[in-house]
């Protein structure tokens, strides 16, 4: 069972109806968990996105374990943050297989109501319910009612952020894909890799190098940069860099976490996200203390002009291993509270 802060539960009810299904489904694992209280998510299960032909069979399979089945008889409830624009009922995952009509989704599987959000807006919103389950990474105190930033590197590159509404009246999550803005290298090695992803992809976007794929696309241009051209997955780039065994992974790592420095301080300039910007996603929490003394900090101040003005905006990196269910949560408090 996962707990988080008494700020949830003041801010989300679970109604008669039940338990509830809340579901984080990303390009690679859906991650699934069953909410009886608020804030305490239980039955979580990580499911393999390859191993299933649809996100409906998915469900039915997290529903169909034994430790589920028992409590989740009678779910009218449910909802679901996935990695992709949800612009309309129809959603098509872009680093997945997956599409689905959301109405007939709800039909199939017999909700009363299924709530469909962008993965990285249900992520905005857990951000003030965080507490104690995230790590300040250099700047100064945030500026209370300013926005924040968000971003995270995974199977993609997931970016938004938390406008506050006038009156301290509640938030509001930006829908946004900045990942596929275009990346913009800031020193030679940058350009050197930009300059080889431009071999593969017409459009560079920060994403194709700012996620997992994006890890063992820098290795393989500066192994060849290196006159050795090689390739690894990600996990073996960031294991041997970790452990000290490449000279090369470890140069990848650098670039990866600079990278992320430099489009952290964009969006904290681009929102004016003075209450602090957050980093999620899978990559960098698995780097621990490598990241924390990596150039990410110095590069996310690296503004000219702008370097005092970054210099007090606080970085956090997020420490909670299931965030998007505290958002997810309070979203679908949200609409069942207007229904």
């Amino acid at each position: 069972m996962t707990a988080f802060p008494s700020s949830l539960a003041q801010a989300s009810t679970i109604p008669a109806g039940g338990a509830r299904l809340l579901a984080d489904i990303g390009g690679t694992n859906a991650r699934f968990a069953l909410e009886a209280k608020p804030g305490r998510f239980e039955a979580i299960e990580v499911l393999s996105c390859q191993e299933h032909a649809s996100l409906a069979d998915a469900i039915r399979a997290y529903l169909a374990l034994p430790q589920v089945a028992g409590r989740a008889g009678g779910l009218r409830h449910a909802a679901i943050a996935i990695a992709n624009p949800v612009t309309g009922d129809q959603v098509r995952m872009t680093n997945h297989h997956w599409a689905f009509s959301i109405e007939a989704l709800r039909q199939e599987c017999g909700f009363a109501t299924l709530v469909v959000v962008n993965d990285f807006s249900a992520l905005a919103r857990s951000l003030p319910h965080l507490g104690e389950h995230k790590r300040q990474i250099g700047g100064g105190a945030p500026v209370a009612d300013a926005p924040l930033g968000l971003l995270g590197a995974g199977t993609g590159l997931g970016v938004s952020g938390l406008i506050p509404a006038p009156g301290g009246a509640g938030w509001t999550a930006l829908r946004s894909e900045g990942g596929h803005t275009s990346f913009s290298p800031v020193n030679e090695l940058e350009v050197a890799i930009l300059q080889y992803a431009w071999r593969e992809f017409e459009h560079v976007s920060s994403e194709r190098l700012l996620s997992g794929a994006g890890v063992e696309l820098i290795y393989r241009a500066l192994s060849e940069r290196a006159g050795r051209p090689d390739s690894l997955s990600a996990p073996e780039i960031s294991r041997r860099a970790l452990e000290g065994e490449c000279a090369v992974c470890d140069a990848v790592l650098d670039a990866f976490c600079g990278m992320l420095g430099t489009a952290a301080g964009n969006l904290a300039i681009t929102l004016g996200a003075q209450g602090g910007v957050y980093i999620g996603g899978g990559i960098v929490p698995r780097l621990g203390e490598r990241f924390v003394q990596s150039s990410f900090r110095r590069r996310f101040e690296q503004k000219g002009r702008f370097s005092a003005y970054l210099a007090q905006v606080p970085t956090y990196l997020i420490t909670a291993e299931y965030p998007a269910f505290l958002g997810v949560s309070a979203i679908l408090s949200e609409k069942l509270a207007t229904a």
